[in-house]
């Protein structure tokens, strides 16, 4: 048996005006998405566990079998894993994006003037990994030491480990407060003085940087500051393998999530072009895939970012367009690689296609609601048919399933009506 995990990050979303009342599931071409529903099993799956924050951390670490009340220790351990940061049991790890911000108001102190300006961009418009590398090299310069250092990743997603660090300050995700006054979510209770020092301080050298120079002759926006968030230690994750005697395998262009397949047992894989965002390779994930299940993996995770992004930048058609893409070039292919394996060797397999959690266009963030589902078997097992794959559909037919980390011992032992 196979099993293919189709996670459309941020997938879900509530009926946009722009829309007709619609979701952009609903309005999207998915024939794929939408066989799987009616020829299948469907429902919805609440991913988020109540009164933990709505993130993909949390909630891909639920839909690849744990539940995050046992096993989460913060979300940028995972990135750092990821990104082959050596991590002793007490060091704390945080995520450190490359941002935009307003221009600075010209009275005030540092503080005062910091934090009177706005979050324009979590992304610094998307910034280039190259470049990014470029300014970090900067931060480490002005700011690492014997107990601190920054670390490169992907575009804007970068990470700052704290040997021996505190944890317990309050900090907040900057794709949390698109358009806000920053004030109020600066990094706050103990521990929280240096990060709050290194954020006023990199706003007042990076938008001298070279690199910014050259972006705003290209009138790209500017990473002028960094922004904190997301810390935590390192996690002890049961291996995925053992558990459920599989070879699998994840891919991703996102950190997080590749860290949490490296936790999990699982292999990783390099597509060429992966970018995390509707740019991505498409197509180039499929065929990996594909590849991934022909050298004998039996379990393939296979995460698009890129509706996140969109919902995240509040880009109605390209968070469509996203979905339309997922469902072309991803599932179709490996989907049609499957069938033609089953009826050439006899040998069965399971398709999910799910969200992580919704990320509304209206809101631009992430929410905690339940999120819709649909698995296809090609043995026939766990018939709940909907007419198509969306939120509403897929919530007709009465089929909830509560904790998320239930999914994948369903999928693969209890079965779904079990």
């Amino acid at each position: 048996m196979k099993y293919v995990v189709f996670l459309g990050d941020g997938m879900a979303d509530l009926p946009v005006p722009q829309l007709g009342q619609r979701t952009p599931l609903m309005a999207a071409v998915k024939p794929h998405m939408d066989r799987m529903a009616a020829e299948g099993l469907a429902g919805m799956i609440k991913t988020v566990p109540d009164g933990m924050t709505p993130g993909s951390d949390t909630a891909n670490m639920a839909v690849m079998g744990y539940d995050p009340r046992r096993y989460y220790t913060g979300r940028s351990p995972l990135e750092a894993i990821s990104m082959a940061v050596e991590m002793a049991p007490d060091d704390v790890v945080f995520r450190c994006n490359l941002v935009t911000l307003s221009d600075e108001p010209p009275a005030g102190d540092m503080l005062a003037r910091f934090s009177a300006r706005t979050m324009l961009d979590y992304s610094a418009d998307e910034i280039g990994s190259d470049e990014a590398a470029r300014l970090i090299e900067q931060l480490n310069a002005a700011f690492a030491d014997d107990t601190m250092r920054y670390y490169p990743g992907k575009s804007y997603r970068h990470c700052l480990v704290w040997k021996k660090g505190e944890q317990a300050m309050a900090l907040t995700p900057p794709h949390d407060i698109l358009t806000r006054i920053v004030g109020p979510y600066l990094p706050a209770g103990p521990g929280s003085e240096p990060l709050r020092s290194m954020m006023l301080r990199s706003a007042g050298f990076l938008p001298a940087h070279p690199v910014n120079r050259a972006r705003q002759q290209r009138r790209l926006r500017p990473a002028n500051a960094i922004w904190l968030w997301g810390q935590g230690t390192r996690p002890n994750l049961p291996d995925l393998a053992r558990q459920h005697l599989l070879r699998g395998s994840v891919i991703s262009a996102v950190d997080l999530v590749r860290g949490l397949g490296i936790c999990a047992g699982l292999d990783v894989v390099e597509v060429p072009g992966a970018t995390g965002n509707i740019h991505t390779n498409f197509a180039g994930k499929a065929q990996a895939a594909i590849q991934e299940l022909a050298r004998g993996q039996d379990y393939v995770y296979l995460h698009v970012e890129a509706p996140d992004e969109c919902g995240h930048r509040a880009e109605i058609d390209n968070k469509v367009r996203a979905i339309e893409l997922i469902d072309e070039q991803v599932i179709g292919p490996v989907w049609a690689y499957l069938e033609a394996q089953r009826q050439a060797t006899g040998e069965p397999y399971r398709l999910v296609v799910l969200p992580d959690h919704p990320t509304p266009l209206s809101l631009r963030t992430h929410t905690a609601d339940p999120v819709p589902f649909a698995v296809y078997s090609s043995d026939g097992r766990d018939r709940l048919p909907a007419a198509a794959y969306d939120e509403l559909t897929c919530a007709r037919t009465g089929l909830l399933l509560d904790t998320g980390h239930q999914l994948l011992p369903r999928l693969i032992h209890l079965g779904f009506r079990h």
